[in-house]
């Protein structure tokens, strides 16, 4: 199974690392062909402003939203999880809009405030996982119809809505391919 990093900025290297131990098969994406190739996608952690500026001026942006709503899983992490959010909230403005979440960007703080917790969270495995938090998001709130899969001290920090997944942490910096894993069993084919 071919998994997709969208591959203009981030942690692409650390996703697709992760990916083959996960067992997919991963295609860095950045043209239109790429993407047409894969049976997911990754929206990886980096500057979301960025991101979506490629996203606009490739016209990917466009092509992935209606894969998404083709079924196609999508998983953003961090900046992927506001490319993914309905509202960014305090801005007027969306990438992709795909994702019934209201996400603040930079919640957390600056570079300076990152941090890792270790937490289970029971959809994607019983033990407990590493949670680097740099820079990150988070949801304010989720509209019926998304599963919050982690809150945070009262905070969405992991969520999935059909074939949407959005975490504000970065599982790809970490050793442990769970939740690489749980995103390759929402692909169709891997049923």
């Amino acid at each position: 199974m071919k998994v997709g990093v969208l591959a203009f900025q981030g942690a692409v290297r650390e996703h697709i690392n992760m990916l083959k131990m996960a067992g997919a098969q991963p295609v860095p994406v950045k043209k239109e062909e790429e993407l047409n190739d894969v049976d997911a996608l990754i929206l990886p952690g980096g500057e979301s402003t960025v991101i979506g500026k490629f996203l606009r001026e490739t016209g990917l942006g466009k092509i992935i939203v209606e894969k998404a709503k083709n079924g196609m899983p999508i998983w953003g992490t961090c900046a992927g999880m506001i490319l993914l959010a309905k509202k960014i909230v305090n801005e007027d403005y969306v990438h992709l809009g795909l994702m019934d979440i209201w996400v603040r960007r930079n919640a957390y703080g600056s570079q300076l405030d990152s941090f890792i917790v270790r937490k289970p969270v029971p959809a994607v495995s019983p033990k407990p996982l590493e949670l680097v938090f740099i820079r990150a998001p988070y949801a304010e709130k989720a509209l019926p119809g998304v599963e919050v899969l982690l809150e945070l001290d009262g905070k969405i920090v992991a969520a999935r809505q059909n074939n949407l997944l959005a975490t504000a942490f970065h599982p790809e910096v970490t050793d442990d391919p769970s939740f690489h894993k749980f995103f390759l069993e929402m692909i169709p084919s891997s049923k």
